[in-house]
């Protein structure tokens, strides 16, 4: 169990105690030496992921995979004007 830090320590020094909750740690605060509460950080909210949530507003066009022909023009273009130096 961790070192149960009283009230007016945690007052003195809350910077330090802070940084440690924000590094991981938990703190545990105590009234005349006995635990009655606990610092800890604050977890992330997991997203859970819904498969095809998104079914029906994506459109992916028909040639979304086909080179445009300028495209290989250009590059055509630039290897050979590599070659030339």
């Amino acid at each position: 169990m961790s070192k149960v830090v009283n009230v007016h320590d945690l007052k003195t020094n809350y910077s330090k105690y802070l940084e440690q909750v924000v590094g991981g740690k938990e703190i545990i605060l105590g009234k005349h030496g006995k635990p009655v509460a606990k610092l800890v950080p604050i977890a992330k909210k997991r997203i859970t992921r819904k498969p095809g949530a998104l079914e029906g507003k994506i459109r992916v066009a028909e040639d979304f995979d086909e080179t445009p022909p300028e495209w290989i023009e250009a590059m055509e273009q630039s290897i050979e004007d590599d070659i030339a130096g």
